[in-house]
């Protein structure tokens, strides 16, 4: 039996958090699809069929990228792609803020305009910065422990 190092425990942990905001994240986006169109279509910044294309994969990307990291299968390329998305969500925040827009991200469902003195963009971006630190780790050291990487053979492509 192989013993369990520290790097790997942070790394479980940093998966299994991860996994946790994308399903939570994407099941409250699911379950709202008119709400998330609403969040999508308050960046301003996509055309009304971008729109339409984004609110409706969005939550089913993040749904994916959960459950792929929950059961550990390709942690390090489903990392970048979260990373990739993570960064997509921090650059919207960012532009969003900069643009004077007063809008509730949608990160956990809801979204769309709010009053000028209720945005919470700094909290957003510290938020996903951690979150994207997170997909950091995996990306760079994605062997976990409990995942099908290492059953599969694929701890170190994956």
């Amino acid at each position: 039996m192989s013993r369990v190092r520290i790097p790997d425990l942070i790394g479980t942990s940093a998966r299994l958090g991860l996994a946790g905001v994308w399903l939570v994240s994407g099941l409250l986006k699911a379950v709202d699809p008119d709400q998330t169109y609403v969040a999508v279509r308050a960046y301003d910044v996509l055309p009304d069929a971008g729109v339409e294309v984004v609110a409706a994969l969005l939550p089913w990307v993040e749904l994916a990228l959960g459950v792929l990291l929950l059961v550990g299968i390709g942690t390090r390329l489903v990392a970048a792609l979260s990373a990739a998305l993570l960064v997509v969500f921090i650059a919207g925040v960012a532009q969003a803020w900069a643009r004077g827009l007063s809008i509730d991200c949608g990160c956990f469902g809801g979204g769309g305009a709010v009053e000028p003195g209720e945005t919470t963009y700094v909290q957003e971006l510290v938020r996903d910065a951690g979150f994207l630190l997170m997909a950091g780790w995996l990306v760079v050291r994605p062997r976990t422990a409990l995942a099908l990487d290492e059953r599969l053979g694929t701890g170190r492509i994956g």
